[in-house]
C-alpha cells in the first residue's frame, strides 16, 4: 500500500476504531523498518505483533521462502489484485478496492487464526488463498 494511503486509511480507522472499539493500526512498512530492509527481518517482526500486510505482491506464492517464511512467522497477507497480471491499479482504484473490502479486512485481521492470505479486487470480491 503506497504510503499516502496507509496514513490516509490509518487516520480514517482511528476515528472508526474508537466508534466500534476495534483498534486497528495502519502503518507503512518502510517507515517502521527502513526501505530494503530484508524480509527476514521484517517479517519475525510483523508476525510477533500478530499483524497483517496488504500487498500488491502476487508472486509470493512463487517464492517458496518467502511464502513460507509468512506462513512461519503467523502473518496475515491480503493481496490486492489489478486488472490483469501486467495492469495494476492506480490510486484512485487503490482507494476503492481497499475502501469496498475495509470492514472485511479490519474483521479478518482482528478475528482469524494466522497465517492466512486472501486476495481482493477493485469489484470488492475477496477469495482465500493461503
Amino acid at each position: 500500500m503506497p504510503k499516502h494511503l496507509a496514513h490516509g486509511f490509518n487516520t480514517i480507522q482511528i476515528a472508526e476504531g474508537l466508534k466500534t472499539g476495534h483498534e486497528v493500526t495502519v502503518k507503512f512498512l518502510p517507515e517502521v523498518f527502513n526501505y530494503g530492509a530484508d524480509d527476514a527481518e521484517w517479517i519475525p517482526k510483523v508476525g510477533k505483533e500478530r499483524s497483517c500486510v496488504i500487498t500488491q505482491d502476487l508472486n509470493i506464492s512463487k517464492r517458496k521462502d518467502e511464502l513460507e517464511l509468512y506462513q512461519k512467522n503467523g502473518v496475515g497477507m491480503f493481496f490486492l489484485r489489478g486488472r490483469s497480471k501486467k495492469q495494476g491499479l492506480s490510486i484512485w482504484e487503490m482507494v476503492q478496492a481497499l475502501s469496498k473490502n475495509w470492514d472485511a479486512i479490519c474483521k479478518i485481521a482482528l478475528e482469524e487464526e494466522r497465517p492466512f492470505g486472501y486476495t481482493f479486487q477493485l469489484n470488492g470480491k475477496m477469495r482465500k488463498v493461503v
